[in-house]
Formats: structure tokens, C-alpha cells, sequence
């Protein structure tokens, strides 16, 4: 019983393994299920082209031809019976072409015939490609797993990616077996990777890009048939794309990218015809198509760019710079409902934008993010204490009813950012901004007349910031609110107040699902402190002021002395008059 007690507890070495992969397969099944879908459906299309295309015993048809002395010899595998189309018969175990024997016109027609049918497939190319295909897979699920994107990956983004992979590899695989397209260069010419490298780059930044770039290229090289050329273009035109429109703000820009990415294809194109020995006989056609290709990969992009920010959620740099227009109708709507609350949101993108300027994070995200957090407390401003004039309405409610309109605020923010439509990013700003954090001042209210109150009853039901951007909207939101509160708030008060409030909230554990270092939170913090000092900063009084200010402390002064001298001046009239009316009582008595 002991022993089966110690075998329950400890699992052993391979308990734990499966529990970790069971752990690991439940929070990415998703992502799981993607990788298997689309290798399944990339291998589907590498049998198509296999099929499709004229090979035997792992040989092109290309390499051989009549009269051509045979290094090898190739036995038919299977009976081919003639037909209207070719009347020539094959037997199985025929011996088609013998080593050491020239090719007769027989024996080139049978390997025709044998290389067209479709009972004819070059299972070994097959193999390769899909050997090569899954090392990619792998090497590319691997990449999305460790590589530090520092913000949350969703399974629509790999999906897109997969989109864009497939397109790519069937153009290259189909569209080069017409004579058109047929060599390594001309093929280049409709290949859209530089078209959806720019759609990722926007949608998903620079890093998603690069990875994107170097998956397209080897995909371009495997369904090439292993054309050098090809695979070194698409990688150098891949990632001009990504520079080129890494930091435009602009749709407008797009137009001026196009341009700048028609110049970079025919400079590369040009540059690899000088390594590779090319003669220049089609280079004009060849700088032409290639131009063409990166005019129209801009002005695609431009056109696929809005429908793509719907369909898929994202926050593209266009779209946060719509929504960071302050003239937006929600803005609106909370500058004349929740006055106070809309000043705060203001102050609170300020510190969000220029800290994530500071730790290299998404400063306009931060901006955006800070700009929408608090929408939840539009419809009832009148209970937070920023909106709040005198009355508080909390002092007729009892601390768990304060307790549900507070905490109410971050459920309502994240419903009416679904009903218009927020980018996901900004929707996780605002469902985190306030983690799982104590509401302390009504918890601390309660628990004087409840003793057996938790801080989970009075604990938000978010998750704490999962992002960099996330976690300085939460500091931000933390320290404007408190810093209102300090008296003379000067340099020194204010750092140590900011780094007491930081502190609070990683001993609460609100930053351990982020990507901060100490660095970082050092840096925020420094951000904060810049800021705020600026804005509480006592203003330096100009000279005409300092006067003004003299003559305002001197005037008190000097009409208490002009009452003190009146003053006695009456007080010498009395006693003068009290002498002359004694004087005169005295005489009229002697009288």
C-alpha cells in the first residue's frame, strides 16, 4: 500500500514527460492542428507536381535522348498497352534502354510514353520533396515557438502565413511548366512574395516578416527543382519588401514603396545575372517583368491591406493611427460623459507612449491602448472618483455593491470593444489593465465589518498583462491615478512614490506574464518620473510676477499699520476731548 502510495505520487521520469506533452498539446492544439493540416495539404500538392511531370527512375526525361550512350539500365515496371494517343506497347520487365548501350528511337519513345503516364510516378522525388518540405514544416513551428516576438501570437497570423506559402509554392510548381516561365529567371516574375512579405510586415511587424521572407524563399526553392537563382531573388527581394515598409505610417507611402521596390528588383535582378555568368540576350524582358511585379506588389498591397485589417483583427500601424484620432466618436462621447476620465486616458497615453519609446516596445499600441482602456466607464462616470464633483455616490452604497460597479468597468470596456471592432491587441489592453489586482479601498471597508472577507472577493477577473505594451498601460494607469494624490510633488517624492507603486505591483505578481526585464521597469519608471515631474513642476515666476507677488505680500503690511496709526490717532482725539470736556466741567463749577 506504502509502495503504490509513493508510485501514485511520484509518476517517474516518464510520467512527467507525458504530462508535460499532455500540458503542452492542450494549450496549442491549435496551432498543432494547423502544422499537420498544412503539411498534409502541401504534400498533396508535391504528389500533384511529381505526378505531373516527366520523370523516370528518379531522372528527368530532359537528360536523355537518341543515339545517347545509356549509363544506366531502366526495366518497366508495369504494363503500358497502347492507345490512340501512342501506339507503342510496354511489357512489364522489358528492358527499355540498356547501360552501356545507345538510346534507339524505340527505346526514347517508350520513355516517353512511360514518363507521361500517370502509373509512372517518381516516388523517390517524392520522398525527397517531402523530406525537405517537413524539415521546413518543422524548422518553421519551431521558430513560431521560440522566437521572442514579444507580443501574443493567434492562430490566424501562422494561418495567413500558410495562405501565402501555398499560393507561392503552387505558382512556382504549375506556372513553371509552361514554356513562358520555364527557366529560373523568368519564373521570378510572378512570384508574390514580395507582395505578402509587405502584407505581413504591416499587419504583423518586421520580425513575422524576416521569418516569412526565408520560409517563402526555400518553399520557392523546392518547388523549383532546386534553382539556385530563383531561391537567391525571392530571399533578396523578400526582405527589401520587409525593410522597405517597415516604419511607413501612410497608405500614401505604399505608392513610393512600389516604386523603390521596382528599382531593387532589377538591380538584384541584374546582380544575379553577373554572378551566375547569364548572357543579357532577355534581360530587358526579364527587368521589365521584374519591375512590373513590384509596382503592382505595392499597389496590391495597398488594395488587400484594409479588407485583410477586417478579416483579420490586427493592429496595423494605418489602423492604430485611425484610432488614435482623438476626434473618434467614442473619444468624443467620453470627453463630454466622463470628462475626468477622458483627461486621465490623455495623461495615461502620454506615460504609456514615451515609456515603450524607452524598453523599444509599441508605443503607438501603448498609445491606443491607454486611449481606450477605461471605455467601460463611460455609462456610469459618475461612480469613479475622477468624474466625481463634491458628491461621491459610493457613500450611500455598501463596499460590495461599490465593489461590482468597479470591477464592472473592465467587462463593459472589453464588450463594447468587440461591438466596434478593436484590434485584439487593444481588447487585451483592456481586459488586463487592472490583472487580478486587490480593489483595496473598498476590500479594506468591508473587511472592518467582515472579518472573513478574502482579497479574491475583491479582486479583479482579469489576467495580468501577457504583453510589454499591456504592462505599461498598467503602470501608467496605476501611477497617474495615485500621483494626484501627492502633496507637493517634487522630484525626489514623486521616484519614490513611483518606484513603491511599481514595486507593489510586481510583489502582487501583476508582471509575471510579460516580458519586462529590471531593466525595463528601470526605464519606465525614469520615463514616468520625466513626465510627471514636467507636468506638476512649479512654474518660475517672471519678473513683472515676482513684483506683482511682493506687492501683494506688502499690502497686507501696510494697511495693518495705516489701521494701527488711525487707530491711535482716534484714541489721542478721544483722550484730547475727554481733557477739554474735564476742563470745562472744572470752570463752570468754579462758576
Amino acid at each position: 500500500m506504502k509502495n503504490s502510495t509513493n508510485k501514485t505520487k511520484n509518476p517517474g521520469i516518464f510520467g512527467l514527460y507525458f504530462q508535460s506533452l499532455g500540458d503542452y498539446i492542450s494549450k496549442n492544439y491549435l496551432f498543432l492542428i494547423l502544422f499537420v493540416v498544412g503539411l498534409f495539404l502541401i504534400s498533396v500538392l508535391n504528389f500533384v507536381k511529381i505526378s505531373t511531370v516527366q520523370t523516370i527512375a528518379d531522372f528527368s526525361l530532359n537528360d536523355y535522348e537518341i543515339n545517347q550512350i545509356s549509363d544506366r539500365t531502366i526495366i518497366a515496371k508495369k504494363d503500358l498497352p497502347p492507345d490512340e494517343m501512342d501506339p507503342i506497347s510496354i511489357e512489364k520487365g522489358e528492358k527499355i534502354i540498356k547501360k552501356g548501350f545507345p538510346i534507339t528511337e524505340e527505346g526514347y519513345a517508350k520513355l516517353k510514353k512511360m514518363s507521361a503516364s500517370p502509373l509512372y510516378i517518381d516516388y523517390r522525388a517524392f520522398a525527397n520533396a517531402e523530406l525537405f518540405l517537413l524539415l521546413l514544416a518543422i524548422m518553421w513551428y519551431l521558430l513560431y515557438s521560440f522566437v521572442p516576438f514579444n507580443r501574443k501570437i493567434y492562430v490566424r497570423e501562422p494561418l495567413l502565413q500558410l495562405i501565402f506559402f501555398v499560393i507561392t509554392y503552387v505558382i512556382v510548381s504549375f506556372c513553371g511548366k509552361f514554356s513562358v516561365f520555364s527557366d529560373s529567371y523568368s519564373i521570378c516574375i510572378i512570384i508574390p512574395s514580395s507582395l505578402f512579405v509587405m502584407l505581413v510586415t504591416i499587419l504583423y511587424g518586421n520580425m513575422a516578416a524576416v521569418l516569412l521572407s526565408f520560409i517563402l524563399s526555400l518553399g520557392v526553392l523546392i518547388s523549383s527543382d532546386c534553382q539556385v537563382q530563383t531561391f537567391i531573388y525571392t530571399l533578396a527581394t523578400s526582405l527589401t519588401s520587409a525593410l522597405i515598409v517597415r516604419k511607413i505610417d501612410r497608405r500614401l507611402d505604399l505608392v513610393f514603396a512600389s516604386i523603390t521596390l521596382a528599382v531593387f528588383n532589377c538591380v538584384f535582378m541584374l546582380i544575379t545575372h553577373v554572378i551566375f555568368n547569364e548572357t543579357f540576350t532577355d534581360l530587358p524582358k526579364l527587368l521589365g517583368g521584374v519591375s512590373a511585379n513590384g509596382f503592382l506588389s505595392g499597389i496590391l498591397t495597398l488594395g488587400l491591406l484594409t479588407p485583410l485589417e477586417i478579416l483579420l483583427n490586427t493592429a496595423s500601424v494605418f489602423r492604430l493611427m485611425e484610432l488614435s484620432d482623438l476626434n473618434h466618436p467614442l473619444m468624443r462621447k467620453m470627453l463630454v460623459q466622463a470628462s475626468g476620465t477622458y483627461q486621465h486616458s490623455l495623461m495615461v497615453a502620454q506615460l504609456s507612449e514615451n515609456a515603450c519609446r524607452e524598453i523599444k516596445a509599441n508605443a503607438l499600441l501603448a498609445r491606443v491602448g491607454a486611449y481606450y482602456h477605461d471605455i467601460g466607464k463611460i455609462e456610469q462616470s459618475e461612480y469613479f472618483v475622477e468624474n466625481q464633483k463634491g458628491e461621491n455616490k459610493h457613500d450611500d452604497l455598501n463596499p460590495s455593491l461599490s465593489r461590482s460597479i468597479i470591477k464592472s468597468h473592465v467587462r463593459k470596456g472589453v464588450e463594447k470593444a468587440h461591438q466596434l471592432h478593436l484590434p485584439q491587441t487593444v481588447i487585451d489592453i483592456i481586459a488586463e489593465h487592472h490583472g487580478n489586482s486587490v480593489i483595496a479601498y473598498f476590500y479594506n471597508e468591508a473587511k472592518e465589518k467582515d472579518e472573513s472577507l478574502s482579497p479574491e472577493d475583491f479582486s479583479y477577473a482579469g489576467n495580468p498583462p501577457t504583453t510589454r505594451e499591456s504592462a505599461v498601460v498598467m503602470l501608467a494607469d496605476t501611477v497617474e491615478a495615485a500621483c494626484r494624490t501627492l502633496k507637493s510633488p517634487s522630484v525626489p517624492r514623486l521616484e519614490a512614490f513611483i518606484t513603491q507603486l511599481i514595486n507593489g505591483k510586481i510583489e502582487h505578481k501583476q508582471l509575471d506574464n510579460c516580458d519586462l526585464t529590471f531593466r525595463d521597469v528601470s526605464k519606465i519608471k525614469e520615463a514616468f518620473v520625466q513626465i510627471l515631474a514636467g507636468y506638476y513642476h512649479s512654474r518660475i515666476e517672471y519678473p513683472e510676477q515676482a513684483d506683482e507677488s511682493k506687492e501683494k505680500a506688502e499690502k497686507p503690511e501696510k494697511e495693518k499699520s495705516e489701521r494701527a496709526e488711525a487707530a491711535e490717532k482716534a484714541l489721542k482725539k478721544a483722550e484730547k476731548a475727554e481733557r477739554e470736556k474735564a476742563a470745562k466741567s472744572e470752570k463752570s463749577e468754579k462758576i
